[in-house]
């Protein structure tokens, strides 16, 4: 029994298990929705994909470990690492999920502009940007973390403004719309996407005298920038029933 243990109390009764974390880092790249993963180089699951992660280790949190295995496995920069706000998913801590022991994992989820190519590093044989709709057999419960991780990007892309992060200092409403569909993998009805915009007290401003042809016969789009607002009120919620 360890000398600062309560009276009574024998932590060598519990099963040890550990702790491990796993990060699913979106961006969009060329108009589609693009996951970070990692090509293991170790067994278990040697040369599959897997979601960027590892052990967490004594004296360290959960988020401390996963920035610190992101750097590691990627070869992205610390300060590129330490920037990103990394958003608590949730505990997968089924039994089997692991075949080397008992493991509980802490995911984490992000939705980043204009990241870097990644590298390998660690024991991740390669890393690299992937279509999140590729068709792509993910390592352990990865499969069940990522569609969860997507699920919780498209929600906050209802309630806040990041979308605009994603488009130039100047964009067209069909450019935001873009965006919105490219994360939702839903089409969206054009002017209603438009009305619920402009509708929504901060989210753009337009640029004053400011246009762009977009392609066709119409007249020149008018541009727009972000707006003060962080928060949308009310949320610009996905449609139900309309896959692309």
């Amino acid at each position: 029994m360890n000398a600062g243990s309560p009276e009574g109390y024998d932590p060598h009764a519990f099963e040890p298990f550990a702790v491990t974390v796993d990060l699913a880092v979106f961006t969009v790249r060329g108009g589609r929705l693009h996951v970070l993963l990692i090509r293991r180089g170790q067994d278990p699951y040697a040369g599959a994909w897997a979601l960027p992660g590892g052990f967490v280790l004594p004296r360290e949190s959960a988020e401390t470990a996963a920035r610190r295995e992101l750097a590691e496995e990627t070869g992205l920069s610390e300060r590129t690492v330490a920037a990103l706000h990394l958003e608590q998913l949730r505990t997968y801590s089924e039994p089997d999920r692991d075949p080397r022991m008992r493991v509980v994992s802490v995911a984490y989820t992000a939705l980043v502009p204009d990241l870097p190519e990644p590298r390998g590093g660690g024991d991740a044989a390669h890393a690299q940007w992937v279509p999140a709709d590729a068709d792509e057999p993910l390592a352990f419960d990865h499969d069940l973390i990522l569609a969860d991780a997507r699920g919780r990007i498209g929600a906050k892309l209802e309630y806040t403004c990041l979308a605009t992060s994603f488009c130039p200092p100047e964009f067209t409403l069909g450019e935001l719309q873009q965006v919105y569909e490219t994360v939702w993998g839903t089409a969206l009805d054009r002017p209603n996407f438009r009305r619920k915009v402009l509708a929504t007290p901060g989210f753009v401003e337009q640029v004053a005298g400011a246009a762009r042809l977009t392609g066709g016969r119409g007249k020149p789009a008018a541009l727009y920038r972000a707006g003060p607002a962080t928060a949308l009120h009310p949320p610009l919620l996905r449609p139900e029933g309309r896959p692309r």
